[in-house]
């Protein structure tokens, strides 16, 4: 079950579990639109994967599977591979 991770990883942007504007890696990696379309050209700067839209849990399944609260942010930002 994915993690639906709080926040961008390059700028700290929060990425509520309805955001549509998530996106990760197959390994879960999460960043914001704007990061993954500009700096990271659509590629995950930590295994080099593709970023692709995090789909939405449906408010209902959150009270049972809730959003992870851990916020994973690179202090220097990320830069593309």
């Amino acid at each position: 079950m994915l993690e639906l991770r709080p926040c961008c990883e390059c700028c700290g942007t929060d990425l509520p579990p309805d955001s549509r504007a998530a996106m990760i890696c197959s390994f879960e990696c999460t960043f914001c639109a704007d990061c993954a379309s500009g700096t990271l050209s659509g590629r995950c700067p930590n295994c080099g994967g593709e970023l692709l839209r995090r789909p939405v849990r449906p408010a209902e399944k959150l009270a049972k599977s809730p959003a992870s609260v851990e916020r994973k942010v690179k202090p220097q930002g990320c830069v593309a591979q």
